[in-house]
């Protein structure tokens, strides 16, 4: 039962991302050939709004659902960690036509082949895992 706001939450986010359509592959394929800026429109808000809100919670010193401190910890930055990953993030983008995030929406839209990227997505994922020592972090 505690778990069913995360459901809602979902919900509300899907409804939010089919409205907005975000989950488009034509606004998708629009912003990838510069022809409307609808999609930077909503990445550049969601960008701008993750600003703000860390800096409230690095500010106020917000604490998690279950109490414990919010750590943002920096990261070193590296060439070949942003080049790896961010060329298997666009593969991905370009051949599935959608960003890894609404996939959920996708499917619960009717389009049952998001089925395979969702599978996709896992298998990635444990790979990740399994492989995470040998990668360049």
């Amino acid at each position: 039962m505690r778990k069913i706001k995360f459901l809602f939450a979902g919900l509300l986010l899907g409804i939010i991302f089919t409205k907005s359509e975000v989950v488009s592959w034509y606004r998708i394929y629009e912003m990838f050939k510069f022809k409307s800026f609808h999609m930077f429109g909503i990445i550049g808000s969601a960008i701008i709004t993750g600003i703000i809100i860390i800096q409230v919670i690095k500010k106020r010193r917000i604490k998690s659902i279950n109490g414990t401190s919010i750590l943002f910890t920096p990261k070193q930055i590296t060439w070949k960690r942003y080049l790896f990953g961010g060329t298997i993030f666009g593969l991905g983008w370009a051949m599935t036509g959608a960003c890894p995030g609404p996939i959920f929406t996708l499917v619960g839209n009717g389009y049952l082949s998001f089925l395979v990227v969702v599978f996709s997505a896992l298998i990635g994922t444990f790979l990740y895992g399994y492989f995470i020592k040998k990668l360049p972090h």
